[in-house]
């Protein structure tokens, strides 16, 4: 595997560097220690330039080649921010902050672009210019969209865009992506019920909302099995109920609440629209009445084919043709990297971690092992996207 030899010389830097990460997370825009950790390690590697506070707690360091003739500006994006779990990974390095912790491994992501911007300062083998991102808040506040809106893409004049992502259960040494959708687009759906309250032994004096609730559930599941083509890609779960507080009472108000995944802007639009006809249609068969809010979250996560294209031929580069796969399975979870494909074109890849807990799982550590194959492709796609001659 060619990793850069640069990134084998300095790993026990990048281990320790990821390691502190992991022991003092911080979630959503809170990113205020790791942030100021990522900024002072940049000016120290001697990037040109420093700026924070984009986005709110974001930082983006400009790395500027031996030449820059070309004209040519990539981005390349790592995020900082942690998770609200209790850590039970049981390491030397578990989290010193109660109630947090990196167990979707971005402290990982964070140290691998660190170390390709700490090589990239040093070699400056390219001809235009590297902006590194280091993004807040991807974990559910859109931090992705934040940096968009703060004027990302224009302040630093980027052209393309890419970012990487551990996946535990892909074997050490391999990377996966795929041109399209490959991450789906994340909504939120709350339903609040009224209904009339009477005491338990007396049912048929009140609207039960219990038995409501049941039936909006299970009629939901038929979004997915009778609304929508069987060969797309549909979530809806309804993961929260919560009615009444006695056993003896039948409530008169309670919530229902879940998340719907999708893969194509027009599923999409079908989905929220049979939600909340299914959820208004089987409540007025009850008696019930239902109050529907459905909040788009994060757009689908969309490739851009020729930056997709290109990008698994610099992971075949790093990771050598057999390991390189560009054709995996799209992945129902969400991503604010979509904000960033829809403001420039890019693509979204992902490294094996090897056979580790999942992701979101409080037993997750992130992989040192894979942190100079990552830090390789980063180096590799910057001078490859922009090489000295060109």
């Amino acid at each position: 595997m060619p990793i850069v030899n640069r990134f084998s010389e300095f790993q026990p830097d990048l281990v320790a560097w990821r390691r502190d990460f992991h022991r003092f997370p911080e979630v959503l825009y809170e990113v205020h220690r790791t942030a100021g950790t990522v900024a002072d390690r940049l000016r120290s590697f001697g990037v040109d330039d420093v700026v924070t506070g984009i986005g709110r707690t974001g930082v983006v360091a400009v790395i500027r080649g031996r030449r820059t003739s070309s004209g040519r500006v990539v981005g390349l994006r790592a995020d900082m921010d942690a998770l609200p779990i209790t850590e039970t990974s049981g390491m030397p390095h578990a989290s010193q902050n109660p109630g947090m912790m990196h167990a979707c491994g971005h402290d990982g992501h964070t140290t691998m672009l660190l170390g390709a911007a700490r090589y990239l300062a040093e070699t400056r083998n390219f001809n235009g210019t590297v902006v590194a991102i280091f993004q807040p808040a991807e974990e559910g506040g859109a931090g992705g969209r934040a940096m968009v809106d703060d004027g990302l893409m224009e302040r630093f004049g980027i052209e393309q865009v890419f970012g990487l992502h551990n996946m535990p259960g892909m074997p050490v040494g391999t990377i996966g992506t795929r041109p399209g959708p490959i991450m789906a687009a994340t909504d939120d759906v709350a339903i609040t019920l009224s209904g009339r309250g009477a005491h338990a032994a007396r049912p048929h004096a009140g609207l039960d909302l219990v038995v409501a609730a049941s039936a909006i559930v299970q009629a939901l599941q038929s979004v997915v099995s009778r609304t929508v083509d069987p060969l797309e890609s549909v979530v809806v779960s309804m993961t929260k109920i919560h009615i009444g507080e006695a056993t003896n009472v039948i409530a008169e108000s309670g919530t229902l609440a879940g998340t719907v995944r999708t893969l194509k802007a027009e599923i999409r639009d079908l989905v929220e629209a049979r939600v909340k006809a299914i959820v208004r249609g089987v409540a007025s068969a009850y008696g019930v009445t239902a109050e529907v809010h459905y909040r788009r979250n994060y757009p689908v996560t969309r490739n851009h084919s020729t930056e997709t294209e290109f990008a698994a031929a610099v992971a075949e580069e790093v990771v050598g043709a057999g390991n390189v796969h560009r054709s995996i399975a799209p992945i129902m979870g969400g991503e604010d990297f979509s904000f960033m494909l829809e403001a420039r074109p890019g693509a979204f890849l992902f490294i094996g971690q090897g056979d580790t807990p999942g992701l979101h799982n409080p037993a997750y550590d992130f992989n040192d092992e894979i942190i100079p194959i990552g830090c390789s492709f980063w180096a590799r796609l910057a001078e490859t996207a922009m090489p000295l001659d060109g």
